[in-house]
């Protein structure tokens, strides 16, 4: 490291190439060397400025000139080294570079490219979703609801009926024309897509089961995932290398394929050849499912992780490395989660907390982080990209440039600045500074109050300081800024000034932050404020957690009128049914 920076006083920030050079000595634990670089107020960047999620990371993008990195909006980085990726510019144009196995970079041809080339097929398409396997072939879904695949076809992957290389992005269009796709998984050479309608398609290798047809035999074309999944709603899945999950809209999970180390969660080490439902979840809401090689990660409801399959690397954040076939508990010690991340490609896990710390484990640069371990990073990708094993992305990545404030950054950066504002609301004793031109143009409200006053300072008294500076700062960046707990007083305000839009986003933030501490209070809210969407969601977690939640003082002190309908209708639901 002294070869090339000095080690100056800790106050000052200085920057270090990523990767080592070959000669100069590095800490041998790369978790003494992360502890390292964070007690000496080191960071790694490369050399451009960092952005929100900075592609910079991976090498196969370092010799894009500067001008071409801020033009990207999209990527995705694949193959056996990292080796392959694939771009999208704001202007909605695709681009591939890399070494292009088997045709993966979509050019109509074999040769690799160093220098960005673009893929004129896809240009103007609006990519939702993007997989990839290990041949590898690629499969993309597009905003119109389309699937479009390339890459290798030895075992059918591509869903086209043969087993040529797709050299070029063709349409997978048997049994899909008339659905629309939004989100498609790929494990090492078989395809699973989602459509609007939560029915799961799927083709390619089946050696194991993993199309879930009831054989082993390949499957050519896309063919609907049925047997326990018929008539219900998926909505979301993932592949291992050579399994598949899927979470439906009531939090169950199955699985379906290759099991050998208990990547399934059922208990026991049998392949399945049709969907299973893993029944040691049963009581607890999934929301989104990761695998990776050969394990699988799961995230409830109410922020915690279960983790599951293969653990000689201390994937699954138990502590140790025996492998996991039911899954167990994760014991984060940390605040809720709200997103986990594995790639099928690696032996990797991540997650992220609901303040944003993001934790690693698993093979980490080949070492075995057997629990999860807090990061300087900022999102999970970061992990993959610099502790992964190829260092791909784990799923497909939003990129947002720094160089340029556009409007809405604009905004935001002058909210509560008193620099230019023209008014001034007081409240609890605090100023909150704001512009009248741009509350008259977002807010109903204020047109009318602002166009019968002068005044340069407002005092309020009917809400707290908290929830008006959300209310206004939501006015200047549409995003709320606000604990879910405290977003219920956000939600009176909105009725109160008949803002639409705004009682939706407090319904999603509230809907977010539910527990089964909070469940009755939010619920009692969303009756008080006629949020019927909002009452129907806090009701059925009611109805899932009830045990717990009926033993909550908010149950307790539960106002009688609503107390009498809530057993009313879950009577109806079938809640105590024995």
């Amino acid at each position: 490291l002294n070869k090339h920076c000095m080690i100056p006083d800790k106050s000052m920030r200085i920057t270090v190439p990523f990767g080592i050079p070959s000669g100069v000595p590095v800490l041998t634990d790369l978790l003494t060397w992360n502890s390292f670089l964070l007690r000496e107020n080191v960071v790694c960047v490369p050399t451009l400025s960092s952005s929100m999620l900075d592609v910079g990371k991976w090498p196969v993008f370092a010799l894009l000139p500067p001008e071409e990195l801020r033009l990207i909006r999209q990527a995705c980085v694949f193959g056996s080294a990292a080796n392959e990726a694939l771009y999208v510019t704001v202007n909605d144009e695709v681009f591939a570079l890399g070494t292009n196995c088997s045709g993966c970079l979509g050019l109509g041809d074999l040769q690799s490219t160093i220098e960005p080339r673009r893929i004129d097929v896809l240009c103007g398409k609006k990519i939702v979703s993007l997989s990839y396997g290990t041949g590898p072939h690629v499969v993309i879904a597009t905003a119109d609801g389309e699937v479009f695949a390339w890459g290798h076809n030895g075992y059918s992957q591509l869903g086209n009926g043969t087993t040529n290389h797709g050299l070029t992005p063709a349409q997978v269009s048997t049994n899909l024309l008339n659905k629309r796709v939004t989100e498609v998984a790929c494990g090492s050479h078989h395809t699973i897509a989602l459509t609007t309608d939560g029915e799961v398609f799927a083709w390619g290798y089946n050696n194991s089961g993993q199309v879930g047809s009831g054989s082993t035999a390949n499957q050519p074309t896309p063919r609907r995932v049925s047997s326990c999944l018929q008539n219900k709603v998926v909505v979301n899945i993932a592949c291992g290398q050579l399994c598949s999950m899927a979470v439906l809209d009531n939090g169950e999970t199955y699985g379906w394929g290759y099991n050998c180390n208990g990547q399934l969660g059922l208990g026991n080490n049998g392949n399945q050849q049709t969907p299973c439902r893993i029944a040691a979840l049963q009581g607890v809401n999934i929301i989104q499912v990761a695998c990776g090689y050969a394990h699988t990660l799961a995230l409830t409801d109410e922020g915690f992780i279960y983790a599951w399959g293969a653990n000689s690397y201390g994937q699954l954040g138990t502590g140790n490395k025996s492998n996991q076939a039911v899954p167990t508990l994760i014991n984060t010690d940390k605040e809720r989660m709200v997103e986990v991340a594995a790639c099928h490609t690696s032996h990797t896990s991540a997650a992220k907390t609901q303040s944003g710390q993001v934790l690693m484990w698993g093979q980490c640069r080949g070492q075995a982080v057997a629990c999860p371990h807090i990061t300087h990073f900022a999102s999970t990708d970061d992990v993959f990209a610099c502790f992964a094993t190829p260092a791909v992305t784990w799923h497909l990545l939003t990129v947002d440039g720094d160089d340029y404030l556009t409007v809405a950054q604009s905004l935001k950066r002058e909210f509560d600045s008193p620099d230019i504002s023209d008014l001034k609301f007081l409240v609890d004793g605090k100023c909150i500074h704001v512009h009248k031109a741009l509350l008259k143009i977002r807010c109903e409200h204020f047109r009318v109050l602002l166009n019968e006053t002068d005044e340069e300072s407002i005092e309020i008294h009917q809400f707290s300081y908290l929830v008006y500076r959300a209310f206004l700062e939501y006015l200047y960046t549409d995003i709320i800024n606000l604990p879910p707990e405290d977003a219920i007083g956000l939600l009176d305000l909105a009725t109160f000034y008949r803002e639409t839009r705004l009682k939706r986003l407090c319904q999603e933030t509230i809907k977010r932050g539910i527990s089964e501490e909070n469940a009755i209070t939010l619920l009692s809210a969303a009756v008080k404020y006629e949020a019927r969407d909002l009452e129907e969601f806090c009701f059925k977690f009611c109805v899932n957690h009830l045990t717990a939640v009926t033993q909550t003082q908010a149950f307790a002190d539960m106002d009688h009128e609503l107390l009498k309908t809530f057993i009313s209708k879950a009577s109806r639901y079938g809640a105590f049914k024995n």
